[in-house]
């Protein structure tokens, strides 16, 4: 199985980085693919641009064993919708299972999300624990996939499950950076030191 993590990493931080971690060696996935997007449609423009953002997420993926990057929704036009990311996926790994990784807090719009109905068809769903948000049960029964309650059992099928799974939660956001570095305060110890030094070089041509 691969795992699939999606966003804008606008910028990446150990808020992204640390539950990605955790997420690859608990399900034994064969690696978790960092796939930043272009346009995203619920959020507003990026802060950075996107070969800033590429060069930020290439400083982790780099150092960690396990973690790829993906540039398949930068180089597709219109807005970037997992669907099509899923679709694309499959083509390029035919007979592979594919694990959408997503905090509670993206998890409980699931259902704003562009036909979010075929995504059963497309992933299994691992879903992460992160402060301020509380699972509700009732919600996930409402859903068409089926929860599990352990990495084995996303192996029973190629996709339409869910798995709860708790992480170490770290309350990082890229908005909360991006309003320190705009105040002129740092942000150090909330990203890796090498992305930290060159998010500083970058600001100053913002």
């Amino acid at each position: 199985m691969i795992g699939i993590l999606g966003g804008t990493f606008d910028p990446v931080h150990f808020g992204h980085l640390r539950p990605a971690l955790e997420v690859l060696q608990s399900n034994r996935l064969e690696h978790i693919r960092f796939i930043p997007n272009k346009r995203p449609p619920h959020r507003e423009k990026p802060w950075l641009r996107v070969e800033q953002r590429l060069e930020l997420l290439q400083l982790v993926i780099d150092a960690q064993e396990g973690f790829e990057l993906d540039q398949r929704e930068l180089e597709r036009e219109g807005h970037s919708y997992m669907v099509d990311t899923l679709a694309s996926l499959h083509e390029d790994f035919p007979g592979q299972s594919f694990c959408l990784v997503l905090g509670m807090d993206a998890f409980l719009e699931l259902e704003q999300w562009h036909q979010w109905q075929r995504l059963p068809e497309l992933c299994h769903l691992i879903v992460t624990t992160r402060p301020g948000f509380e699972l509700d049960r009732s919600f996930t029964d409402q859903l068409p996939f089926e929860l599990s309650s352990s990495a084995t059992e996303l192996s029973w099928q190629a996709s339409g499950r869910i798995l709860i799974q708790s992480v170490t939660q770290l309350d990082i956001s890229a908005s909360q950076i991006r309003q320190l570095l705009q105040q002129g305060h740092s942000a150090r110890y909330l990203m890796p030191d090498e992305v930290h030094e060159r998010l500083m070089t970058m600001v100053k041509t913002l």
